[in-house]
């Protein structure tokens, strides 16, 4: 196939810089090295970038012309939302170069329709706040992570997020019906449908869910909306082994069909960093166990045989000796409990020194095999290194950590990461895996992308980009690149 390389970029003009600030307003802009600065480095501080200017664009039209305005000039754009990403998907490079879009001030929610069961929301929208207007209108929206106290939806939509309520819900791309976005040649592709079915040919939104600001800059978004549960049974197990964890979730599925809405795992050394460094949390079975599963089951009515089914499915699993011991919440704060063990996780990690973290999926009945050969080739490759493998068994994604061995410094502890991940994405790769299974590729993945993806795939994914992106100009060096 001949392509003819993207025309190289320019460095920002003082004469284009004025003309974005002038588009945006007096609000819109800033190039104070102090307020930039949260702005310029990733979420795992991997990544330090630089930039001439910080733009604020308070609407999609402003979007639209600064855009237009970089692309007449050929200079590179990096969107930005809430900046909570896991690959340094979000800050520019260091060269200094590109100019960064921060869509914070788009963050009005237009409309909640609870006949169609749908809300339309700008992109700078914070996801709780998204969650807190689905509530006051007696809906429900399932997307719930970590950060969704800082992240913004229209990240959350670049990114394809998943989070913990996956295996009933899906991840963002189940969870949008329509999209408003900026494409790089500055057009305003207005898809804000709220239907649900819509056969017209490609679903073009589809290409920009996931892209992760590479084929343009989303504004808005239409997602759907559920009815909220209003029964929650929360239980936490101890396991003696990964296969009994599968066994316990292939019970729980058969027992309570799609009333299961999470299934989480743990391993000891996990909880123990928690219970040692977040405050308030304790270890809640009398006794340690190897591993510890979350199911969680909810309904949208008042079921009394719920509790008795999970009751009835919890004395089988010990019964049985899929499940050691387990405790059951009584109550919502309880229930806030056992998921603050699990989702502190990674800040409990912190506290442990330097972490190598990993982001895949395995078919589930892989995930024991996974584990068992990940584990013995990363203590192979790094002595003493501690796994902290944890995350969502119900849709086989695993955040495959590795903690700092005691006896190493961080510095030659961190020099290791490529090596290190390199064995453990072979290591799912060969399980019929994936190397991201809701982080995404970014910057940190995009090499080991080009190693690992299917030779076909990549040079569609490179078509796509050219055809939308000829000058490679929206977040270039991301994901993938247009060669």
């Amino acid at each position: 196939m001949n392509v003819f390389p993207p025309a190289p970029h320019k460095t920002p003009t003082p004469e284009l810089l004025h003309a974005l600030k002038n588009a945006v307003g007096k609000k819109g802009w800033s190039d104070d090295p102090q307020d930039m600065a949260p702005h310029l480095v990733d979420e795992r501080g991997l990544y330090h970038g630089k930039s001439p200017l910080l733009l604020r664009p308070a609407n999609v039209d402003e979007v639209a012309v600064c855009v237009r305005l970089c692309a007449e000039s050929r200079v590179p754009i990096v969107p930005q939302g809430g900046n909570t990403g896991r690959v340094g998907g979000s800050v520019p490079f260091e060269h200094g170069g590109e100019i960064l879009f921060c869509l914070s001030r788009i963050n009005r929610i237009y409309e909640v329709d609870t006949v169609n069961d749908t809300m339309t929301v700008g992109a700078g929208c914070i996801l709780e706040a998204v969650q807190g207007a689905a509530r006051n209108a007696g809906r429900y929206f399932p997307l719930s992570l970590g950060s969704q106290g800082s992240c913004q939806i229209g990240g959350n939509i670049a990114t394809n997020a998943g989070g913990n309520a996956v295996l009933r819900y899906g991840h963002m791309r189940e969870l949008v019906l329509g999209i408003e976005a900026v494409l790089p040649d500055g057009r305003i592709y207005d898809s804000l449908k709220s239907l649900r079915k819509d056969n017209t040919g490609y679903d073009l939104k589809q290409l920009l869910i996931g892209s992760e600001g590479t084929l343009g800059i989303i504004t808005s978004g239409v997602l759907k909306l559920f009815s909220p549960p209003v029964e929650r049974h929360t239980v936490f197990a101890g396991i003696s082994t990964l296969q009994a964890a599968l066994d316990f979730f292939a019970r729980a599925r058969e027992t309570l069909d799609d009333a299961v809405t999470a299934f989480e795992l743990m391993p000891r050394i996990a909880l123990e960093f928690v219970c040692a460094h977040i405050p308030g949390t304790r270890d809640p079975l009398a006794a340690p166990h190897s591993f510890y599963v979350l199911c969680e089951a909810t309904a949208t009515r008042r079921d009394p045989a719920l509790a008795e089914a999970l009751h009835t499915l919890l004395g089988t699993a010990l019964e049985d000796g899929l499940v050691d011991n387990a405790t059951m919440a009584a109550g919502e704060t309880q229930a806030q409990a056992l998921w603050k063990l699990r989702e502190s996780v990674p800040e409990a990690q912190k506290h442990e020194g330097a972490s190598i973290k990993h982001d895949i999926s395995v078919p589930i009945a892989a995930i024991p095999a996974f584990m068992d050969q990940a584990t013995k080739r990363v203590i192979r490759l790094i002595p003493g290194v501690r796994v902290v493998a944890f995350g969502h068994v119900g849709d086989g994604n695993i955040h495959f950590n590795l903690s700092q061995p005691k006896n190493v410094r961080r510095e030659a502890f961190l020099s290791r990461w490529e090596e290190a991940s390199r064995v453990v994405h072979d290591t799912a790769v060969e399980m019929g895996g994936s190397i991201s299974a809701e982080h995404g590729i970014g910057r940190l993945k995009r090499n080991e992308l080009v190693r690992l993806a299917d030779p076909l795939e990549l040079e569609q994914m490179r078509a796509i980009k050219r055809a939308l992106d000829p000058n490679n100009i929206m977040n270039p060096g991301k994901l993938v690149l247009p060669n």
